[in-house]
């Protein structure tokens, strides 16, 4: 088992930034890939980005590319989501996930979820 906490959401203005983080506590977390999705009002989970355990594989939507960093700490436990240059339409709950397969934007893939954590971009 994997438990995922995430903080670091809240209010920005659009131009603004925001790092998210995703504390996992339980079994090994250098053992898994991580992701983070976020789902808007109205809309379904969408991916935004993928890394690998190692840190040396990350894909990302096509919607983050180039605004949007992931990264993880394995000593840490942590895993983040830089995101600069934010946009109305970035504003959603974001979630990190966790699974044991690899890098992949398949949400069904991820067998550990977090609680999420509320971005709203504001003009």
């Amino acid at each position: 088992q994997v438990q995922l906490v995430e903080s670091g959401g809240g209010l920005v203005q659009a131009g603004g930034s925001l790092r998210l983080s995703c504390a996992a506590s339980g079994r090994t977390f250098s053992s898994y890939a991580m992701g983070w999705f976020r789902q808007a009002p109205g809309k379904e989970r969408e991916f935004v980005a993928t890394i690998s355990t190692t840190g040396g594989t990350k894909y990302y939507a096509n919607s983050v590319k180039g605004r949007f960093t992931i990264s993880r700490d394995n000593a840490k436990n942590t895993v983040y989501l830089q995101m600069n240059s934010l946009k109305l339409e970035d504003t959603a709950v974001y979630y990190c996930a966790a699974n044991e397969w690899g890098t992949t934007i398949a949400a069904h893939v991820y067998n550990y979820w977090g609680q999420g954590t509320q971005v709203t971009v504001s003009s």
